[in-house]
């Protein structure tokens, strides 16, 4: 791209809103310096108020356990800042791994439905909110460990439980084609869901600003993309044959399996690494206690796809 040319259309944001404005300016910022040294942006920085919560006590899975309520205050602010960090790399590693490789084969209008121009064009401006979504995270978890001092570093995590599952699914494929219906049907539930995921994310009084302000952001431009994957989710199946439609309806129970369960593969690593005591344990026990498992509930828009479609909701 040639220097001088407009950026991409960055994520709407309420102007009165410092938070929403600060995390824009810094993607605008990046932007048009995007080869430059990195400077300083106090503006972002200004928001952390060490005060406030990096996540909900509420939304970890082992909240009330005993193991938890002894732990230190320090220890628990370190567990919550962690949980945030996760909840980051799970967004950004659904991003790239899971719903640009599936919008790209929409893209080239890889099933051969005959998509025209309009379709690639809003398809790729997609693509491109992904990234500014993914750049959004990235700021926020890096803001985290500046505010608290403190390393997280995101490499001890493992890859996230929808990635697994989709990879998983890739290779039980025969063939190329196989493998890009599993990736559309990832993609597809990824981008109708995500917005009850990042609903989980309590916008309340006692949460860090800047991390209710990035969902915020990222979840106003998903309702639009949630539209765009639920249409051609729609024109795609149309043009399958009858086994390449099983096997989108298969995928998309896979992934809902995945995408609403509580990564406790990331719990287990995070235990590791802050060395808490009995930490093994209260991830054992929550795990197997009923209804822990699941993070995300809400798939109203999957079933409303798959009425639409004329088959089975995929349920699990």
């Amino acid at each position: 791209m040639r220097h001088g040319v407009a950026p991409p259309t960055l994520p709407g944001f309420d102007a009165k809103d410092p938070a929403e404005s600060a995390i824009v300016r810094r993607l605008a910022e990046n932007w048009s310096r995007r080869a430059a040294v990195k400077r300083s942006e106090p503006e972002l920085e200004d928001l952390f108020d060490i005060t406030k919560f990096d996540y909900p006590d509420a939304l970890l899975p082992f909240a009330q356990h005993p193991v938890y309520l002894a732990l230190t205050s320090e220890q628990q602010i370190r567990l919550r800042a962690w949980a945030w960090i996760a909840f980051n790399k799970n967004v950004m590693d659904i991003e790239r791994t899971v719903v640009n490789p599936g919008f790209e084969l929409l893209a080239v209008d890889a099933f051969d439905v005959g998509f025209g121009d309009s379709v690639e064009v809003a398809v790729n401006q997609a693509m491109v909110d992904e990234q500014y979504h993914t750049l959004m995270h990235l700021n926020a978890s890096s803001l985290t460990r500046r505010g608290r001092g403190l390393p997280l570093p995101t490499k001890l995590l493992p890859d996230v439980q929808t990635v697994r599952s989709r990879a998983r699914a890739l290779t039980e494929c025969p063939d190329a084609h196989s493998r890009a219906v599993v990736s559309l049907a990832y993609m597809t539930v990824a981008e109708i869901s995500i917005s009850s995921y990042l609903d989980v994310i309590i916008d309340g009084e006692d949460i860090q600003p800047v991390n209710r302000a990035t969902v915020r952001l990222h979840n106003r431009d998903e309702l639009c993309h949630a539209s765009i994957a639920d249409a051609l989710a729609v024109s795609v199946f149309e043009a399958l044959d009858v086994e390449s439609r099983r096997r989108f309806v298969d995928g998309a129970a896979g992934a809902m399996a995945a995408f609403a369960g509580n990564d406790f593969g990331a719990w287990r690593a995070i235990m590791e690494a802050e060395d808490i005591t009995g930490g093994n344990r209260m991830i054992e026990d929550v795990e197997h206690s009923p209804g822990s498992e699941l993070l995300v509930q809400d798939f109203s828009g999957i079933r409303k796809l798959f009425d639409t479609l004329g088959v089975d909701k995929p349920l699990r």
